[in-house]
């Protein structure tokens, strides 16, 4: 990788930093609002500045990327691995967000379509009430959502919002690999029911919050929280199938 040339570009690094230092508390508050009290966001904002200096450093204009895409991306990352170093997931939610994982994968190799909260439900020997309480107890793990879905063959993660923000990886294995998990994941967003489908893409592609996503739905912050987390879950079901059955490359 080709690290950016300040000099050459008539840019003082310091002054970069200081140029997209708002980033940073924008991604942590962001993330706040779907975690714990416990969490102190200073850790998350700590973390999102040493995220940002090193991806300065390591920012290549050639690839094509905008900066502050690259930089978000790179900050948000920083973040969530302060997130897993902290394991503040307790275990039996972590548990019962596998287990929705694999369920959502199960029933739709069973049916040949994706599954209603009714047939979920049913097949969990849950009312439909009960599955949404499910649900609501498992959003915070949705936080730790696209960015590692363990899409590898080694059992290693793939940040794929990462890949996403710049495809032109200089690994050829790896740049196949992703191109591959790209066409994949579109593929199963497509295939997601409508509103869960959107709130995906409001989130991840036009950068909505919950707040600005329900409005938009017409639903309520914590609907849309849901959605969120079901296809989430939907997602990460279908595609580490796939790893497993040997289908990504």
């Amino acid at each position: 990788m080709q690290a950016i040339d300040f000099k050459k570009l008539n840019m003082d690094r310091d002054a970069v930093i200081r140029e997209y230092a708002h980033l940073v508390k924008i991604i942590a508050y962001r993330l706040a609002v779907r975690l714990p009290s416990h969490i102190d966001i200073n850790d998350l904002i700590n973390a999102g500045i040493i995220g940002l200096i090193d991806s300065i450093d390591a920012f290549d204009p050639a690839r094509g990327v905008k900066m502050e895409t690259y930089l978000s991306f790179r900050i948000k990352g920083s973040m969530l691995d302060e997130l897993r170093s902290m394991d503040w997931l307790p275990r039996s939610v972590r548990e019962k967000s596998k287990q929705l994982e694999r369920g959502y994968a199960e029933l739709e190799s069973k049916l040949g379509r994706t599954p209603t909260d009714e047939e979920m439900a049913e097949s969990f020997g849950m009312d439909e009430d009960n599955f949404q309480e499910l649900l609501r107890k498992v959003s915070c793990a949705g936080v730790i959502n696209l960015e590692d879905m363990g899409l590898n063959k080694n059992g290693d993660d793939v940040n794929i919002m990462e890949c996403l923000a710049d495809p032109r990886c200089e690994d050829p294995v790896k740049s196949l690999h992703m191109e591959d998990v790209r066409s994949r994941l579109a593929k199963a967003v497509d295939e997601l029911p409508e509103k869960e489908r959107l709130a995906v893409s409001l989130y991840y592609y036009e950068e909505l919050n919950l707040k600005e996503i329900g409005h938009v739905m017409s639903l309520t912050e914590s609907r849309v929280c849901q959605l969120h987390t079901q296809a989430i879950h939907r997602l990460k079901g279908k595609l580490k199938k796939l790893v497993n059955m040997g289908d990504l490359i």
